[in-house]
């Protein structure tokens, strides 16, 4: 009797195992093929579209569509395409993408409340990068800081100080303020004040000052620089020297005139006042 049980009993084993083996050979040839079909659309797509956003930075750069401009579109193209894959993929396997999608929007959603300042940097990195108001190699004013931009990214602006410091601006405060844009026209004027003495020849100190800015060949001729009398100051009378140059050679030109004008002055004897003040003493005899 113990014989005959214990061979029953093999027997219901060896039953469970066969079944068992079935049932996962059943599960693999059903969900297998799904998983395989998943895996290839998720690898083809991919490739896909990443073939799709190099094309999308080819055709702009033969289209001449600035740099951070092609960047960005590239990126938000392959990013798409690769979310479209992911819901394919998905789809493929069985999943409810509708219900996914959903979360998705709902889990935006919370994302965007929290992150709302982020939000609007890049909402401003995007307009940036339509309609360039600058550029990378400007140098421009904006949110209390001067330098050239060195990038435009989604969500900051990178500039240079002349100094060499490295400012790293949010893209919502550069757009909230004026933006001043001092390479955009390629030229810029030098705006310089010189103070002569009420006893020096007025015509004199405009040749000399004239003739300074004609020697110097990094001011442009068009439009002609500007001299003219402004100010009968307390102490002096100053003119306006106003020279145009090269956005680049803005600086340069701006050193080297005040100490050309200066040295020009010092030789024809045109003296440079500063302010002084004389004191008169009055002295009053007391009578007996």
């Amino acid at each position: 009797m113990i014989g005959i049980a214990m061979i029953v009993r093999e027997e219901l084993r060896k039953m469970d195992i066969n079944q068992m083996l079935e049932k996962v050979w059943e599960l693999v040839t059903i969900y297998g093929l799904k998983v395989i079909a998943a895996i290839v659309i998720f690898v083809v797509g991919r490739w896909i579209a990443r073939f799709i956003s190099n094309m999308v930075r080819k055709m702009m750069r033969k289209a001449d569509v600035d740099q951070t401009l092609r960047k960005f579109v590239a990126n938000m193209t392959y990013i798409a395409l690769l979310v479209f894959v992911v819901l394919a993929a998905l789809s493929q396997l069985g999943i409810q993408t509708t219900s996914f999608i959903a979360v998705l929007g709902a889990a935006g959603l919370a994302v965007g409340l929290a992150l709302q300042g982020s939000l609007s940097n890049f909402a401003a990195g995007f307009l940036m990068i339509l309609f360039r108001p600058i550029r990378v190699g400007d140098f421009i004013e904006g949110a209390g800081t001067a330098g050239t931009v060195e990038e435009i990214a989604i969500f900051t602006t990178t500039l240079t100080t002349p100094d060499n410091k490295t400012v790293i601006v949010p893209n919502a405060a550069m757009t909230s303020d004026n933006i001043v844009n001092w390479t955009v026209k390629g030229t810029r004027r030098v705006d310089m004040v010189m103070g002569i003495g009420y006893d020096d020849d007025i015509d004199k100190a405009k040749q000399i000052m004239a003739d300074v800015l004609a020697r110097d060949p990094r001011i442009l001729t068009e439009p002609a620089p500007q001299i003219a009398m402004v100010e009968l100051a307390d102490s002096s009378v100053n003119f306006v020297v106003r020279p145009w140059v090269k956005a680049s050679d803005y600086w340069a030109v701006h050193m080297a005139v005040h100490e050309a004008i200066k040295k020009a002055f010092d030789a024809e004897g045109i003296s440079i006042p500063y302010p002084q003040r004389d004191v008169h003493l009055y002295q009053h005899t007391q009578a007996d």
